[in-house]
């Protein structure tokens, strides 16, 4: 067997998630063809009841998950393999924050604000672009679409208070 410097390194193993994510689909499975049953899975008389296909459905997915967390367990005193390295899942975690607090932000103050924070902060931080650059393209790119979706296309967009000072 190759050394593989990647399994020396510490982190979370492959397998382990496979197992995890097999649970996890062979359980959203079993609910949805749990609650189709609920509902009517079988053929009536005028056709197929509410629940027959997603009933279907969700024993495929059973079958999936089932067959993966299998090929895991036999992996698993195996395969060392690892997912993610500390390093690597910080950099996803880079990525993550900001975008949770900027789903929130949309929450809490609209969609036009938050996009300008989250385009200029991404820039600066991450890309490591001027301040000014930052700024303008944040703020040109929240303008751009203020005035395509607002004004020219007439589809609203969740807003907070700088749009209502606006009065839109």
């Amino acid at each position: 067997m190759a050394h593989n410097p990647e399994s020396a390194q510490a982190g979370t193993r492959t397998v382990l998630v496979d197992l995890v994510v097999a649970v996890i689909v062979f359980l959203l499975g079993a609910l949805v063809a749990v609650e189709s049953y609920r509902m009517g899975s079988s053929w009536a008389a005028d056709g197929p009841e509410a629940g027959y296909f997603p009933f279907y459905i969700g024993m495929l997915t059973c079958i999936c998950g089932a067959v993966v967390l299998v090929q895991a367990l036999t992996r698993l005193k195996t395969d060392r393999a690892v997912f993610v390295t500390r390093e690597q899942f910080k950099l996803v975690l880079v990525i993550l924050w900001p975008s949770v607090l900027y789903v929130l932000g949309i929450q809490l103050i609209g969609i036009y604000v938050p996009s300008a924070v989250f385009i200029g902060l991404f820039m600066r931080i991450v890309g490591k672009y001027s301040w000014a650059r930052s700024v303008l393209v944040g703020g040109g790119v929240a303008v751009t679409s203020f005035v395509l979706f607002e004004i020219w296309f007439k589809i609203p967009l969740p807003k907070g208070p700088v749009e209502n000072l606006l009065g839109y």
